[in-house]
């Protein structure tokens, strides 16, 4: 989605953001009106410049809207509106969809106990926090310009993983844990920073100064859980796979106050992802500032990475995997910020859900799962890069 402004004067040309010119075209509102939607291929319409788009009007402010994303909004929102039924309604005991619903509406069931107070909160979590990697890893790789690139990869996870790996092993009270591994995923996000700064944080020079930070951070974490307590050890490698085991509302409401609270940045963010592909001297020409950008934009992703691994633990490959499936579903240049959440979200909820009946009564973490679904997605992405350069 693109966002352009139209000048009030009384004689402005026609323009490629405006492809209609100064004259209002066919159908809308006129100048008076609040907004209209201009279909590509209609009259006044450039039809091969605005091929599968829209042009929707909301007073002098133009928003470009690429219909098949939304499409693939809406099917994502059904999708992911199914999977939590499902989570809601398989267990022990299980919950007929038709009494879940119920239950949900308010209407009173037998099952209120379970769907409220054992799954509801952990299947809200999944979906927030799968939203929350989806946001973080389109912004890094917009950034990165690298399919390969996410929290995981350039050192967030890692950096909060040994943060988190030394409270679990130094008697630190439970309740500062997550804090902790804020903190540790905050300062791997200034190292990364200051290693990667040079040159504008060139996309090349970002990802390998992540990768450094990545094998340091999980380097120092291997020797502080060797020199742990064998227990102290094991609660900190089950932290490190990343389970939504035991936590619910209180996790899941740091997660979405951090997002609602960078709703409006986000919202700058879905626009400034357009420009991530352009070089330097390009946007520059067009009156962007690109250092700013990819500065606003990385330190936006690593900040909401930090906060979710935070609370969930590092489950990987969410945050790698969500956001360029859904740049092969929309069918765009980069990943489609709204697309990639909503995919985030459906990943690790179904993930979770089959961490817990695939091998029932035993719980797998979803970590274990989404690992599994990103090695193979990392096996294809080499696979595909090989053919291209063959």
């Amino acid at each position: 989605m693109t966002t352009t402004r139209r000048s009030s004067g009384p004689a402005d040309p026609p323009s490629p953001a405006d492809p209609a010119g100064p004259a209002d075209p066919p159908g809308s509102a006129g100048p008076a009106g609040l907004s209209t939607v201009v279909p590509a291929g209609s009259p006044g319409a450039d039809g091969a410049r605005l091929a599968g788009r829209s042009l929707l009007r909301i007073g002098p402010v133009s928003l470009l809207i690429r219909r098949r994303a939304v499409l693939v909004a809406a099917v994502l929102t059904v999708l992911l509106l199914l999977a939590v039924v499902l989570s809601l309604s398989l267990g022990t005991p299980y919950v007929a969809p038709a009494d879940v619903l119920r239950a949900l509406s308010g209407a009173g069931t037998p099952y209120d106990l379970v769907v409220f107070d054992l799954r509801l909160p952990r299947v809200v979590l999944a979906a927030v926090a799968g939203a929350a990697f989806g946001v973080a890893g389109t912004l890094i790789q917009s950034v990165a310009r690298n399919p390969l690139a996410s929290p995981d990869v350039i050192g967030i996870t890692q950096g909060a993983g040994l943060a988190a790996t030394v409270a679990l092993t130094s008697g630190m009270a439970a309740v500062l844990v997550a804090p902790t591994a804020l903190v540790g995923g905050l300062l791997a996000a200034v190292l990364l920073f200051a290693l990667g700064a040079r040159h504008g944080l060139a996309a090349q020079r970002f990802v390998l100064a992540g990768v450094a930070v990545a094998f340091g951070f999980r380097a120092l974490t291997e020797v502080v859980m060797l020199t742990a307590d064998p227990i102290d050890g094991l609660r900190a490698q089950i932290w490190l796979i990343g389970t939504l085991a035991g936590k619910g509302w209180t996790e899941a409401a740091w997660i979405a106050g951090t997002l609602l609270v960078l709703l409006p940045v986000l919202a700058w963010a879905g626009w400034a992802l357009n420009s991530t592909a352009l070089d330097d001297d390009t946007a520059r020409g067009v009156g962007l500032r690109p250092v700013a950008r990819r500065i606003g934009l990385a330190g936006t992703g690593v900040l909401v990475a930090a906060m979710v691994t935070a609370q969930v633990g590092a489950v990987d490959f969410v945050a790698l995997v969500a956001p360029q499936v859904a740049r092969r579903l929309v069918r765009a240049e980069r990943p489609p910020l709204v697309c990639a959440a909503l995919l985030g979200a459906l990943l690790l909820v179904l993930a979770d859900l089959a961490g817990r009946r695939l091998f029932a009564p035993t719980q797998l973490p979803a970590g274990v799962l989404t690992a599994a679904i990103g090695g193979p997605y990392l096996i294809f992405l080499l696979l595909r890069g090989r053919r291209r350069s063959s």
